[in-house]
């Protein structure tokens, strides 16, 4: 995981970025926006990021 100590939220914004990959690599292209916002929360419940 990339960190940058400058920015107050930088392991939280990668830690969400993962999660989004996560999520695009399984769901890929062509869902509603709430089918990627429901696996997002279920992918970020997951890994602990509430």
């Amino acid at each position: 995981m990339h960190t940058n100590e400058k920015y107050n939220y930088s392991g939280l914004t990668s830690k969400i970025t993962g999660c989004a990959m996560e999520v695009h690599k399984h769901l890929g292209n062509g869902f509603q926006e709430v089918v990627y916002q429901q696996a997002l929360d279920v992918e970020c419940r997951l890994r602990y990021i509430d």
